[in-house]
């Protein structure tokens, strides 16, 4: 005996319908601005049927990028903060499934951010309060490292690095893109050269205070790029992160 379905109905048969669920969640617990964010969907259905290409949509706050989806058959939905993942078949009574959404949230971002997470199927689901997933992030206030950069003399550089943000920075890093040009010496923190770069490590830089540092470069005259971030706050407004200078020989 052949069943038809018309598009669109419900239909649980004989085997009874499915009990779907989906579960939300963020990591980190507390999002920074311009840092990455990962968002966990996880999938089960309960039975007693099956779920018949269920569909997962998931929409993601506005001030979070997608970056990537980790599921091949997931694309975007009707909008940039939107994801749609299809299902190529049913999931059997019992089944679970996972879908990890990538991002970063924009360095501007007010929280709470706010993203759902829904899952439907073509069969009928008898307690559909668990369809749907909700979760709030709270955005972290960050940091706002600013760096200067300034030629002080022959092969020397001066930089100063303030801290606008509320709170003291105890993990920031100075970068420096120094190219062929090797280091001399470093005054004010502890500096390491790399092929290419200099990496200095910063000591606690205070709500509203600043450090000095100085370093002496050995090579021709080539521009110098820095760059200062925490590795763990993020930062409200990183076009203040970077400075550039000459290097005079």
């Amino acid at each position: 005996m052949a069943v038809i379905v018309a598009p669109g109905a419900v239909y649980a048969g004989e085997w009874g319908s499915a009990d779907l669920s989906v579960q939300l969640s963020s990591h980190p617990g507390i999002a920074q601005p311009g840092q990455p964010i990962l968002y966990r969907v996880r999938v089960k259905n309960a039975g007693p049927g099956d779920a018949v290409l269920p569909v997962l949509k998931v929409t993601l706050p506005r001030d979070v990028d997608i970056v990537g989806v980790n599921v091949a058959t997931c694309r975007p939905g009707r909008t940039a903060h939107e994801v749609t993942c299809p299902s190529s078949s049913d999931v059997l009574a019992g089944g679970t499934g996972e879908v990890q959404i990538s991002g970063v949230v924009r360095p501007g971002a007010i929280g709470p951010l706010r993203a759902v997470a829904s899952l439907t199927s073509e069969v009928s689901d008898d307690n559909e309060a668990d369809n749907t997933h909700m979760t709030f992030t709270r955005v972290d206030e960050g940091a706002d490292l600013q760096v200067r950069l300034r030629s002080a003399g022959s092969h020397q550089l001066s930089a100063v690095v303030r801290n606008r943000g509320p709170r003291a920075v105890r993990d920031a890093l100075l970068y420096f893109r120094t190219g062929a040009s090797r280091l001399i010496s470093a005054q004010g923190a502890r500096c390491r050269p790399r092929p290419g770069h200099v990496l200095c490590r910063l000591r606690t830089v205070g709500s509203g205070k600043r450090l000095r540092l100085r370093l002496a470069l050995g090579g021709r005259r080539r521009p110098v790029v820095a760059s200062v971030y925490s590795t763990v706050l993020g930062d409200r407004r990183p076009a203040n992160n970077v400075s550039r200078v000459m290097l005079r020989p």
